[in-house]
């Protein structure tokens, strides 16, 4: 298409990881068996707190919103990254490129949003036990959930329609494996100051927001936690909050890093490894983090496996724990 004697791109060329060409096929199957499991980590989450009356519970109903929104921010990014690897075919069209990034970002921001109000969610249970029922409805949960799936959209929506039209002219390489904001707009052939200054903002607002809400809210627990006399009852509290905290602590410390500066400055490997943890490893760890010391949801998941006629997932890692046990101590009895 010809525009004022410039030809105007239509598909975008991502650079993925040359460097490690040579052994394509082998990384190729292991982001493959990461996201695997973090498909199936996330949806077992998803569908066993849906199908267990025990875990229609705040806490489980926002644990659900994250996984949901962590399912489909992988799967705007590595199915795509996926086949660019199997096939060594790396373009991408215009419009998808776009959309990847559009629903990859919202995504992202809607999965900030649901850890500051698991948070809250928290804060409510260990601050303030009496009222948590009356402030914790039903109505409230729902509430608060559309709250960071509209704002998350909504927020980035503006972004995107601008990114959207910016002319892209001559050069179409993304050194990114996925459709990053700071690489597209190194191919726009306009002055994109303005849109970085839109990106720093939309960054403070998305990150530096949910992360001073959630700070605040964990600076109450930790308070209370510490004022909790009894040894049990601090470390049963802290336990119902640790693996959040966990998430919190990796997840926002490696999206600081990638994008609150100007986002067409910065290391290109460095950031594609960054993002890299932050979309394909962190994934597959957090319905770990979240659910490996969780006894509550480790019996509902058992028993939804069980009716399902499945053998249990959690009772068959534990009964492999005890056999090794008895091989190691054969004089105890069962």
């Amino acid at each position: 298409m010809e525009v004022d004697n410039r030809t105007f791109i239509t598909e975008f060329i991502l650079l993925g990881f040359p460097e490690l060409h040579g052994i394509r096929m082998a990384f190729f199957t292991l982001v493959l068996l990461m996201y695997l499991i973090s498909v199936l980590g996330n949806c077992l989450i998803i569908t066993v707190v849906f199908m267990e009356p025990k875990l229609h519970m705040p806490m489980y109903f926002f644990l659900s919103n994250f996984s949901l929104a962590e399912l489909c921010s992988i799967t705007a990014v590595v199915p795509k990254m996926l086949t660019n690897l199997a096939l060594d075919q790396n373009t991408i069209c215009f419009t998808c490129c776009m959309a990847q990034s559009f629903f990859a970002f919202s995504m992202g921001a809607i999965q900030f949003f649901n850890l500051t109000v698991m948070s809250f969610d928290r804060y409510t249970a260990i601050c303030k036990p009496f009222l948590y029922n009356a402030k914790m409805t039903n109505e409230i949960c729902l509430y608060l959930s559309l709250m960071t799936w509209f704002s998350g959209f909504t927020l980035n929506f503006f972004q995107a329609i601008v990114g959207w039209n910016y002319p892209y002219c001559g050069n179409n390489v993304i050194d990114h494996f996925f459709c990053d904001v700071g690489p597209i707009l190194k191919l726009a052939c306009v002055d994109t100051t303005l849109m970085e200054l839109v990106g720093l903002f939309y960054g403070a607002v998305v990150m530096w927001g949910s992360f001073f809400f959630t700070l605040v809210s964990y600076a109450c627990i930790i308070t209370t936690i510490v004022q909790i006399p009894s040894v049990s009852g601090r470390s049963k509290a802290f336990s119902t909050c640790s693996s959040h905290l966990t998430i919190v602590s990796i997840l926002y410390g490696a999206s600081f890093f990638m994008y609150l500066r100007p986002s067409t400055q910065g290391d290109t490997r460095i950031n594609k490894m960054v993002y890299l943890m932050i979309i394909v490893f962190l994934p597959m760890l957090s319905p770990f983090i979240f659910t490996i010391r969780n006894k509550e949801f480790k019996a509902s998941a058992n028993k939804v496996l069980s009716i399902s006629g499945h053998v249990p997932l959690f009772g068959f890692m534990d009964l492999m724990k005890q056999q090794k046990f008895m091989k190691t101590c054969p004089h105890c009895q069962v």
